[in-house]
Order: C-alpha cells, then structure tokens, then sequence
C-alpha cells in the first residue's frame, strides 16, 4: 500500500480519464488497484474512470476478471469457424493458472473442448480426464497455492516440474497464457509433430519468432497476442464507458460486448491480411490492421 500510495503521488501527474488510463497487469492485481485508485482520488479529489480493474464497488466492471480469457477463446474461435474447425471435441493444453489461463480454460471447456493440462511457475499438471476448473480455482484463486496440490486429490492427474515440457503434451489447440517467450521453437516443433493445428496467445508474445515461423511455415492457424489477447483491454474500455455514464451493465451485457469485439477484431485482421496479400496469417493482418488504424489518425490530425 505504502509502495502504491507514493508511486501515485508522482503519477498522478500524467495520467487521467482523458489521458491516459493505466489498468493491471502481472503483479498488479486489485488489491493494488485500489490502492493505486484510492490515492488518485484522494490527490484530485474526484471520482474518475482513471484505472481500470477496479473493484466492483468502486467502479470496476463485471466480465472483467474474466475478459482476457473469454476474449482469447472468442477470437481462436472465429480463426477456428474460418477454417473450418472448432474447439466442440478438441484437446487444449493451457500454460499459466492465471486469471488468463483459468478464464481461457473455463471458456474453451464451455465450447465443448478437454483441457488436459494447467501450469504455474515451478511446473505443470496433465489430467488426461480434463482439467477439474473449480480445484484449480481453488488452489489459485482462493488458496495461492501451488499447482502441484492439484495431484494429491486427482489420482489420474501428474505433476511434472519445470515449466517447458508441457508443450510436449499432444494436443489439438495450444494457448499459451502464462509469460513471454514461454514457447520456443523446439516446443512448437513438438505440437507441430503431435498434431498441434492451433495456437493462440493469451499471454503477452509468448512464443518466440522463431517458434512463430515453425507455426507459419506448417500450416498451424496462428493467433498472435496482440489481436487475440485483447479482451481485456476491449473489456477496460468497457469500464471506462461505464465510468463515463456513471452506469453498471450486467455480465452478460459486459461479455456480449466482449464477444462483438473480439469477432469484428478478428474479421478485420483476416481482411488486412487478405487484403496485402497474406491471407490466413494473422500476425501480419493485425501488423497492418493496427498501423494503417494509427496512421489513418495521424493524416486526418495533419501531422504528417
């Protein structure tokens, strides 16, 4: 509290609802948003939308806790329908056991998919069975404990340690959600040669280029993160609307919203793609699709 407190006495300075609106990210949940809100507001003494992912009593909005994962599997799931495929029966393996991961796993389970296997920093557990969502909430969620707990209460699942070698772990989808540069090129040749035909980053870049051209080259669809993890700062915008109107919108208002979002995301990604030249990758759709969206700014304020 004493480390957010100070650090918004500075900041203060440079953001604002009209400004610049920072919201959490990792290490920064909301407990440290409500310091970090509660500061702001007792500086300018004013009730602003200046962060987000605030709690629900102070402005936060619902779906947002949820956003980022809902949102990677909305988006994988349009880049899926595209191809004709879809998660109704599939395998996933999930990295992390974060709210990304948890909210990813909850969402792809709800489209009909197994997940077979979760992970934190020390390592990571396979449940050949499907992932018990509820236990690991309750590990992660409620308990902050480690993931490995998960085996001692599901005797057909195991822990292994070290974190990489859950891309070894056959699969139809992969989305890695827990940190960058988590999936490298000897991984995404092993889900190539398991029969991987999906990866979707819920995480920030977590594969490296390397692994992103094995992915490319194979035919794998390919969601990058800065399309397909945009759920989350999709849903603080939906907060700071809320914000705006002094108004609450229900969940499923909040996840209809997100939903929209994330599909017309990636149907305009796929056309930029298209449109230059590329289509079906979506790395340099949304490249393009984000440039041209600054650039397009930039000469109407007559800039350049």
């Amino acid at each position: 509290m004493a480390f957010c407190q100070s650090f918004m006495t500075e900041l203060c300075k440079y953001i604002g609802a009209d400004t610049d609106v920072p919201a959490g990210d990792i290490g920064v949940g909301g407990r440290e948003i409500g310091y970090l809100f509660g500061q702001y507001k007792r500086l300018r003494n004013e009730f602003t939308g200046v962060l987000t992912g605030k709690g629900l009593t102070y402005g936060g909005s619902l779906a947002r806790t949820e956003a980022t994962g809902y949102g990677l599997c909305y988006f994988t799931d349009n880049m899926l329908r595209a191809a004709g495929k879809s998660f109704d029966g599939a395998t996933v393996v999930i990295s992390g056991s974060g709210n990304v991961a948890i909210y990813a796993c909850e969402k792809a389970t709800a489209m009909g998919a197994k997940v077979v296997a979760m992970s934190d920093s020390n390592g990571f557990i396979h449940d050949p069975d499907g992932i018990d969502l509820e236990a690991v909430k309750e590990l992660k969620e409620r308990s902050h404990k480690r993931i490995r707990e998960y085996a001692d209460t599901h005797p057909g699942a195991k822990y292994h340690e070290g974190c990489r070698d859950v891309w070894q772990i056959p699969c139809d989808i992969a989305l890695p959600c827990a940190t960058q540069n988590e999936l490298d090129e000897a991984s995404a040749k092993a889900l190539i040669h398991n029969g991987c035909f999906a990866v979707a980053e819920g995480a920030n870049m977590p594969c490296t280029p390397e692994a992103v051209d094995a992915f490319q080259q194979s035919g794998v669809l390919f969601a990058p993160a800065k399309a397909a993890n945009a759920g989350g700062v999709a849903t603080s915008a939906l907060e700071m609307s809320q914000n705006s109107m002094r108004f609450f919108w229900s969940f499923e208002e909040v996840d209809g919203k997100l939903h929209t979002i994330m599909t017309d995301l990636y149907k305009n990604v796929a056309a930029a793609a298209e449109e230059y030249g590329m289509p079906g990758n979506l790395a340099a759709g949304a490249n393009i699709a984000g440039f041209l969206k600054v650039a397009d700014s930039m000469l109407a304020y007559g800039l350049v």
